[in-house]
């Protein structure tokens, strides 16, 4: 199944994860399924969509990056208007991070207003080709949408996470007093904390698809799968080493490969694959010439 396929599954199963609580809430308040779901879903959507809308500003100026133009970096401008032009969308702009450990991202809220970032670390210890491989990575992500994906997964998630609050709050505060015997209570306040649990881990699953997908679809733009598996053995090796000390781990999603780390983490709770993994994959691509 390619991960789009995955991505629609993962998303459906977020989706019936929302509809449970919601029922499990009304049950103890009262409430209307309908009522507790969609004030959740709106108190969730607000603020996901703010972070959507102004992320590209926010997460800019978190790591200090300079959009740079073409008489400053041409070989990097021309690098990434040439990708675009594979992927067939409009230039995005091009910043610089000021940061020894090397990495990239995208960021933006559709592909006229996007940025790709590397960071000075990046440009040092990548050969050409490896570069061209990170940065067909990061416009397959644009082209993709995942920032728009990784909200609408982060607005159900924090639907659940609300709806899973006020229920442990209705438990705690007594509940409907009918609400029946001790029993359904703790089988209730179980699920109210398994749950979110559960759409967490799918919420990281969705991440991890689609840098599957980022992988599979920048090194067709890119042409290049061996550039791109090299340089995530040559990214994972440096911040294994030297695991970024700033900025903020809630954005380690739109990396590349997680900066903030520098052992290796049970995968189930990472928002990235495991590198070996992705590095296999696009071996496998290039052997059979899927690209």
């Amino acid at each position: 199944m390619g991960s789009g396929g995955r991505t629609v599954l993962l998303m459906g199963a977020l989706t019936v994860l929302l509809l449970i609580i919601g029922y499990i809430v009304g049950l103890l308040t009262g409430v209307s399924i309908t009522y507790a779901v969609s004030a959740a879903f709106i108190v969730a959507m607000i603020v996901n969509l703010f972070s959507y809308w102004y992320a590209d500003k926010w997460v800019l100026r978190l790591y200090r990056a300079k959009v740079v133009d073409e008489h400053e970096e041409p070989e990097l401008h021309a690098m990434v208007e040439r990708l675009a032009a594979s992927a067939r969308l409009p230039k995005p702009k091009v910043a610089i991070v000021p940061s020894d450990v090397p990495n990239a991202f995208a960021t933006g809220r559709n592909p006229s207003n996007a940025v790709v970032a590397v960071t000075t670390g990046a440009m040092k210890v990548l050969n050409k080709e490896e570069l061209e491989g990170v940065l067909g990575h990061e416009i397959a992500h644009i082209k993709n949408r995942d920032m728009l994906v990784s909200t609408m997964a982060a607005m159900i998630a924090g639907a659940i996470a609300w709806l899973a609050l006020i229920g442990r709050f209705g438990i705690l505060a007594g509940g409907r007093r009918d609400r029946g015997n001790t029993g359904s209570a703790i089988l209730a306040l179980l699920a109210l904390i398994l749950v979110p649990i559960a759409a967490t881990l799918i919420r990281l699953s969705v991440s991890r698809t689609r840098e599957y997908g980022a992988d599979e679809e920048g090194a067709r733009i890119s042409r290049k799968p061996l550039a791109l598996a090299s340089a995530l053995r040559t990214l994972e090796s440096v911040v294994r080493q030297r695991p970024m000390k700033e900025g903020n781990p809630s954005t380690s999603h739109m990396f590349i490969v997680n900066p903030f780390r520098g052992d290796s983490i049970v995968e189930l709770f990472s928002t990235h694959p495991l590198t070996e993994k992705r590095i296999q994959r696009l071996e496998e691509m290039a052997r059979t010439g899927h690209f």
